[in-house]
């Protein structure tokens, strides 16, 4: 730490393979007024996305630095603490967007009260939702017990047991409070060089707590600013139901417990902390089982069991099955049609009848061509097998329905099928962002166009209106335009609307990607213009399935052809490992620097390529190529690469 005169804050953003959500940051950071002198600092912790190289191009005035690997939250922000300027820093998730005066008030915060070392903000989750860890308490033995069995979240007002997220005080209001978050955490370097920087010992979780546990025990205070708010998209990494965060966070407390309770607490601390791994883990399981694995279930339990009820009749005019059709056959039909529609995507969001028609039928005369290769002991009903199709096509039709009408699922059966986009926009960005939306996958039903003062353009509103008096109910998606729109006025909108069955998303200028995020336990996820038909849920499971099918195939006939493999061991490794999901046999061409196009979709490292050898194209045709291949995917081209290089698959 340096501190300069000629500057007064040092941003520092910590970014890893998040170059859509770290572009979305910097313009956010960048729009900030009432500071004169400021520095921006990333530190890429080793991305292979293509953010290393956006920060070039667009942001050539950020100070940039790059580490050879991954060291984690800690020691990155570390180095940029180090190498900060300023008099304040405010370390920066990548996944933020902040207003337009934040960063301003939190200067003038740190300014009006010299005892304060630390300052947090009021965070909202990408539907507008209040994030409770915008202001936590410290996680003493007791505080960690009422969270981890549910106490807190029985009795949110209590000041005995609301403690961890300091539910009985306002979210709106400004409070000095125990814990600050690191999405966003403004600190007096002064006071750091008092009590030091992050604990390195912590790698992704805890270190927060912390450094803001050492602030107080220095004599400062950490204040929670209420009178900004900002955008904090929650990563995969950070979803609370998936046991991987349940581990991470709670290994983190015990390391914190260890290092600031004495023994006897500590060793009770940590008790409840594995206590709590084990509730919130097995809740976590239990949660996935019931929401994503049961109703799979529960599903094709009920057509099996039809398809066994469907031989009643033919029981009750007296003929009866041979005994392998109910131990054998009737089963492997009905894998037949439920892995026809796996691979045909009738299962995917949204759903769509005319992918479940295509896909039963093409089973059905699959099982019917094979029934007929069958010996004539076998054949016991053709009828059997339509009306067999006939019930399979029901149930799911009507099962997806259910689940859209009752739990308004995505992959339910959404009769209207389309989804409904209002633009808020001025003219220009929104023929921008609509020629995006029109060109991105989903079926649109209409898209709209508002702005904050009227209606305009395409909007099927007859008279001009604010958009506050749009009957928003009537769309699926906002687009707000961040170009035409500060992010205040942005953050304002999505806290005031506030539906549940509304998604927010936000159009960056001169970016052909839009971010957004449909709950708190969901990624941000952004979309882009879709130009390749490798992206598709269906096509990624048909590659995999025939990786699995070609390496059994290879293997079965491995003693033939080993022979002609020069690194035998090698052929005989790749058949493991793509089988084992750890490659694909046909991939993407590798650049020499281990870039990935963010165009295209993310598969496995390949065995061979589309082009061949590797490295003898320029890069630009070999990005060419990849877009190609993604573009034009098709089963039959894989396996027709695979059969021109055949003997190619024992390279490493």
């Amino acid at each position: 730490m340096s501190p300069d005169q000629h500057i007064t804050l040092s941003v520092i953003i910590v970014n890893y393979n998040v170059s859509y959500f770290l572009e979305q940051c910097l313009n956010s950071v960048y729009r900030s007024r009432g500071i004169e002198y400021m520095e921006v600092i990333v530190v890429d912790n080793r991305s292979s996305d293509n953010s290393v190289a956006m920060i070039k191009q667009k942001f050539p005035q950020v100070l940039l630095m790059e580490n050879a690997r991954n060291l984690g939250f800690s020691k990155a922000n570390n180095q940029g603490i180090e190498k900060a300027k300023g008099a304040y820093v405010v370390l920066l998730n990548p996944d933020t967007v902040v207003e337009e005066q934040t960063l301003e008030k939190t200067l003038i915060t740190f300014e009006s009260d010299e005892k304060i070392g630390g300052i947090g903000v009021r965070m909202v989750d990408g539907k507008g939702k209040f994030l409770p860890e915008s202001k936590r308490g410290l996680p003493t033995p007791w505080v960690a017990f009422y969270k981890v069995f549910g106490l807190a979240a029985l009795f949110p007002r209590s000041k005995r047991f609301g403690k961890y997220h300091l539910t009985y005080l306002s979210s709106t209001e400004n409070h000095d409070v125990d814990v600050l978050s690191g999405a966003y955490m403004g600190l007096r370097v002064s006071m750091l060089e008092r009590v030091g920087l992050l604990d390195e010992t912590f790698f992704m979780y805890g270190e927060d707590i912390d450094l803001s546990y050492r602030i107080q025990q220095a004599g400062y205070k950490n204040r929670y600013l209420a009178e900004t708010t900002i955008i904090h998209y929650k990563g995969e990494s950070t979803k609370k139901s998936s046991v991987n965060y349940v581990l991470v966070f709670y290994k983190a407390m015990i390391i914190f417990a260890r290092k600031h309770f004495s023994q006897n607490r500590a060793i009770f601390f940590s008790f409840l902390i594995y206590l709590g791994i084990i509730v919130r883990a097995s809740i976590a399981l239990l949660r996935r089982f019931f929401m994503f694995v049961f109703p799979s279930l529960l599903s094709n339990s009920i057509v099996l069991c039809g398809l066994y009820a469907l031989t009643l009749p033919w029981q009750a005019n007296h003929i009866e099955f041979p005994q392998v059709v109910y131990f054998w056959m009737i089963p492997c039909y009905w894998g037949i049609w439920a892995a026809s529609n796996l691979l045909g995507g009738s299962y995917d969001p949204p759903f769509k009848p005319k992918k479940l028609l295509k896909s039963t039928l093409f089973a059905t005369l699959l099982i019917l061509v094979i029934y007929a290769l069958l010996p004539k002991s076998l054949q016991f009903s053709r009828l059997y097998i339509l009306f067999g199709a006939l019930w399979f096509f029901a149930w799911v039709l009507l099962e997806r329905l259910g689940r859209y009408l009752l739990l308004r699922q995505s992959n339910g059966w959404n009769l209207r099928g389309k989804t409904r986009f209002l633009i808020v926009a001025d003219e220009e960005e929104f023929q921008r962002i609509k020629s995006m939306v029109l060109q991105q996958g989903k079926e649109v039903e209409y898209v709209h166009a508002a702005h904050t003062s009227q209606a305009f353009l395409e909007s099927k509103v007859t008279t001009p209106c604010a958009l506050e008096e749009l009957n928003l109910s009537n769309y699926d998606e906002v687009i707000f335009s961040a170009k035409d729109l500060s992010a205040g006025t942005i953050i304002h909108w999505m806290i005031t609307i506030q539906q549940s069955n509304l998604d927010f998303k936000i159009a960056q200028p001169d970016t052909d990607f839009i971010i957004g995020s449909n709950s708190i336990e969901t990624p941000g996820e952004y979309y882009k213009i879709n130009i390749n038909n490798l992206s598709r849920p269906e096509k990624l499971r048909s590659k995999r399935f025939l990786d699995l099918i070609s390496s059994l195939l290879l293997l079965m006939f491995s003693w033939m052809l080993v022979a002609f493999y020069r690194n035998k061991i090698g052929f005989f490794q790749n058949i493991l490992d793509v089988l084992r999901s750890k490659k694909t046999w046909v991939g993407f061409i590798p650049s020499k620097d281990n870039y990935v196009d963010p165009l295209l979709p993310r598969i496995k490292t390949g065995v061979v390529y589309p082009s061949y050898p590797p490295y003898s194209e320029p890069q630009e045709i070999k990005d060419k190529l990849n877009l190609i291949y993604a573009r034009d995917y098709s089963v039959s081209q894989d396996i027709k690469i695979l059969f021109t290089k055949l003997f190619s698959l024992d390279q490493r």
